[in-house]
């Protein structure tokens, strides 16, 4: 069932067209994330979706009431932002009960209940934003927005202020809180793995369009543009011939899902290739040079130059003996996807 839809929705600022003809469909209960580039139109969308700004075309419906004339307070939606936006001069448990009837006794006893859901004590709702950090801060935001019981909830980058352990942790929290609550939400981030580890629904914006949109495994696997494919991981993308079910490339043959003879440009992710020492006399598999190493932990990423490829491309490697300068054989897995002609 469609949570939220929006058809056509364009909106410029004087000369400056920020988003363009946008249609996207957020499905009920589930977590849509709108990802792509700064200036590619995310946080203005999130603000007309709110009621923050007004569209000069298109329209924008919740569960299919047009909200057109709907002021925001009116729209059920909640919206969190980049820095929490606490108010400074209220406690925490007057930053959540902001929203919420002043019946005394109802009213602290749900403020007890958001607290526990977002992970924090009621010691603290006697604390103001300041005294708080900014993980702290995120959570009373989340729970303020909770308190709100909207249909749809808004989050506009609410953890790209943070560092990577709780960015994690607190986004891992976030999932979990509106999965169990049954509310629908919509997250903009310019961070490609935040988008991909969050999203049940991903789309993909580049310079006020939709790019794509859909399951983030299909955009990661099989997307729709070049340009997508970069956007969301190493990419590396190779023109090809294609025969019989492989496209031939200067990686070799690669297994494709077609069959009809047509050139094409072919996508392959890092981790489907592999590297071994180059041995002399073989053909199995291009060769390469090694032109650097930089360990990751669980694994070495190889920065390699392959002849007939304009640009050195990234393999990841457990393989602790292979070292900048070395010969390498190529191995390629798996199929290679088509990207389709624009």
């Amino acid at each position: 069932m469609t949570m939220l839809q929006l058809v056509g929705v364009s909106k410029s600022y004087g000369d400056q067209q920020a988003v363009s003809d946008i249609g996207i469909v957020a499905p009920a209960g589930r977590r849509t994330v709108i990802v792509g580039p700064s200036g590619s139109g995310k946080t203005t969308l999130l603000r007309l979706i709110a009621g923050f700004e007004r569209p000069d075309s298109g329209s924008i419906t919740l569960d299919g009431q047009p909200l057109a004339t709907v002021p925001p307070h009116q729209r059920n939606i909640a919206y969190v932002a980049q820095e929490g936006a606490l108010f400074p001069h209220m406690s925490v448990a007057g930053n959540i009960g902001f929203a919420m009837p002043r019946r005394a006794t109802e009213r602290l006893v749900r403020i007890d209940e958001l607290l526990a859901r977002v992970g924090l004590p009621t010691s603290m709702k006697s604390r103001r934003p300041h005294e708080l950090s900014g993980g702290q801060q995120q959570r009373v935001a989340l729970a303020r927005a909770l308190a709100q019981q909207p249909a749809l909830m808004l989050l506009d980058e609410p953890f790209s202020a943070l560092d990577a352990g709780l960015r994690e942790n607190l986004r891992d929290m976030v999932e979990t809180v509106l999965r169990e609550a049954g509310i629908a939400s919509i997250l903009v981030t310019h961070d490609q793995s935040e988008a991909l580890a969050f999203a049940d629904h991903l789309v993909v914006m580049q310079a006020g369009r939709v790019a794509d949109a859909g399951p983030p495994q299909r955009l990661y696997d099989r997307p729709n543009t070049a340009a997508t494919a970069r956007f969301l991981g190493s990419a590396i993308v190779l023109d090809g011939d294609i025969r019989d079910g492989f496209a031939h490339t200067v990686l070799g043959a690669i297994r494709v899902a077609a069959t009809e003879p047509r050139h094409a440009s072919i996508l392959l992710r890092p981790e489907q290739l592999t590297v071994s020492p180059a041995e002399a006399g073989t053909s199995e598999g291009p060769q390469a040079t090694v032109l650097s190493r930089l360990y990751q932990g669980s694994s070495w990423r190889l920065k390699i130059a392959c002849p007939g490829l304009d640009q050195p491309i990234d393999i990841f490697t457990t393989a602790h003996h292979i070292n900048p300068a070395d010969m390498v054989q190529l191995h390629v897995s798996g199929y290679g996807h088509i990207i389709p002609e624009d």
